[in-house]
């Protein structure tokens, strides 16, 4: 595979990122379709249940937190890329809560890509940013080893070990990933584990940036994801509105 030497890519863009961008897009707007449609509007969707649900969710939100790590590796401005999503959570958080048609959505997954770029931004201004494959790799297994860490276990397979439930008492780490016994959110991605997919996704990309990209992300063309792709924090923002609308109108007929 040709590959661009280091530095940018030819092209400026690596288009692969906005293609799997703009298919996760697709995808989330068709889950929370979905969604709507049975737990809102009391459709009877039978097979959108775990844990094919489970599946699907993981499949969109793991692909945004690994894309948007990549890009921390592009980004000029990281401090002001995390400002921006960092808005834009507040945002869904004051109309989810106005609106009260499901829970709110505290922590959800754009305040999840504000903190992580925040973290990426400040190892990087440290000069401690993780790069490379064995970096990546590292992040990976901790990911993965942290999952369980809201429900208060960690670890792989038999490794596993109980967190102090202490930790999940004081009712303010609910953003780090120990949630408190009456926490709700409608959309919860805390700190951890999802930070150390994001940093894969970064340390990664710096390899790949500095080594050159294969000519096939490079040349990769949708031109239907690729827009969907560089808009996606717009489509974020605007379509449940619609398909709450969409779901109401459904109901009713």
């Amino acid at each position: 595979m040709g590959s661009t030497g280091p530095g940018k890519p030819r092209g400026g863009r690596v288009r692969a990122f906005d293609i799997v961008r703009g298919f996760s897009v697709v995808s989330m707007v068709a889950f929370h379709l979905c969604y709507d449609l049975r737990f809102i509007s009391g459709v009877d969707l039978a097979w959108f249940a775990p844990p094919l649900q489970d599946i699907w969710r993981a499949s969109i939100s793991w692909s945004f937190l690994f894309v948007a790590g990549c890009m921390s590796a592009h980004s000029r401005d990281n401090l002001s890329r995390a400002g921006r999503y960092g808005a834009v959570a507040v945002l869904v958080f004051l109309a989810t809560t106005v609106a009260a048609v499901d829970a709110p959505i505290s922590f959800g997954i754009i305040y999840c890509m504000a903190t992580s770029t925040l973290v990426a931004w400040a190892l990087a201004r440290a000069g401690v940013a993780p790069r490379g494959r064995l970096a990546a790799a590292v992040l990976i297994v901790l990911f993965l080893a942290l999952l369980g860490l809201p429900q208060g276990v960690v670890g792989l397979g038999p490794l596993t070990l109980e967190v102090p439930a202490a930790l999940y008492r004081t009712g303010w780490l609910a953003w780090l990933g120990l949630p408190g016994a009456g926490f709700v959110s409608g959309d919860y991605y805390p700190l951890l584990p999802y930070l150390m997919l994001y940093l894969a996704g970064g340390a990664l990309a710096a390899l790949w940036r500095e080594r050159g990209y294969p000519a096939w992300a490079r040349e990769a063309r949708c031109a239907p994801l690729e827009l969907v792709g560089r808009h996606a924090l717009l489509v974020y923002v605007v379509h449940q509105p619609v398909l709450l609308a969409l779901s109401s109108l459904v109901a009713g007929a």
